[in-house]
């Protein structure tokens, strides 16, 4: 859908936010969305929902549904058709079979348990010692010995070691598309210019840029947010039980979720409708602001 004040939006750049439909919104994914948003009308730019719905037995019957109405409640909205993952499962199986036969991926058959003694970094076992042909086996993306530069618009200069990361995971041994896959053939199919996400994710950026290139993409910008700690000190999310957004209080909400992003919105903001909100974000939006720390409590 496109708000009727967006009609003159910027085909130059494209933002995106990237949900996955595995229960509500809570704050933290307010956070990442309102942010995204705002970056993205802020430079007249178009605004893509992306629905992350690979991993079926995680998903929520009916969250993608809740998601989108929570966005339409919280004034956030978004320009052409919302994409579900799981209508891209030709794209992203002839991308790996290319990968493939280009040398770069190969069939993973390593244990749980073994992995677990591997300190979260893949030692290449199955590169050199391949798995039999009838094995179940996920497959890998090989990582060179290279290390990856960026400028994170918000986090700084990042150098991130691709061997230090170990070879990744591109399609499960369960036989679903990993998130390192689609996310990167999405973000190139899309258009996308500019990602705002939480700094969780900022780990993995540097093995989506290598394989953004392998693929012949051009990497977006990167902005990584802080991401909201609870009480507990752990990070808001689904897997966390962390409490859904009330609905009912979307202009409260969007006031909160643009001061923990430092941009200083007045108190009276609450009382006002979610469009106006949403409008007096993107007319003082100022990422410069944004607080350089991976995490925040609120």
């Amino acid at each position: 859908m496109i708000a009727a004040s967006d009609k003159a939006i910027s085909v130059k750049r494209t933002g995106r936010f990237a949900p996955s439909p595995s229960g509500p919104l809570h704050f933290g994914s307010l956070l990442a969305a309102l942010a995204s948003f705002v970056d993205a009308r802020a430079q007249k730019s178009a605004w893509l929902v992306r629905m992350e719905d690979l991993d079926p037995p995680r998903e929520m019957p009916g969250a993608d549904k809740h998601i989108l109405l929570t966005l339409e409640q919280h004034a956030l909205h978004w320009d052409g058709d919302v994409l579900y993952q799981s209508s891209r499962h030709d794209r992203y199986r002839e991308v790996l079979g290319d990968l493939q036969s280009r040398g770069l991926a190969y069939r993973c058959a390593c244990s749980r348990a073994r992995l677990a003694t591997l300190n979260h970094i893949y030692d290449g076992h199955c590169r050199i010692n391949p798995p039999a042909a009838d094995q179940p086996c996920a497959i890998r993306l090989q990582l060179p010995d290279q290390t990856i530069r960026f400028d994170d618009r918000i986090q700084g200069t990042q150098q991130q070691s691709l061997a230090a990361c170990g070879d990744c995971i591109i399609h499960r041994k369960d036989g679903l598309y990993a998130y390192q896959l689609a996310v990167v053939v999405d973000d190139i199919e899309q258009g996308v210019m500019d990602v705002v996400r939480g700094s969780d994710i900022l780990e993995a950026t540097g093995a989506q840029i290598y394989l953004t290139e392998l693929l012949g993409g051009t990497p977006p910008r990167y902005a990584h947010i802080p991401v909201v700690l609870g009480d507990d000190g752990l990070k808001l999310s689904k897997q966390n039980h962390a409490k859904a957004l009330d609905d009912s209080q979307p202009s409260h909400n969007l006031q909160r979720a643009l001061a923990v992003l430092g941009q200083n919105p007045p108190p009276e903001l609450e009382h006002e409708t979610p469009e106006a909100v949403v409008k007096w974000a993107v007319a003082h939006w100022d990422s410069n602001k944004i607080p350089r720390q991976q995490s925040v409590t609120v």
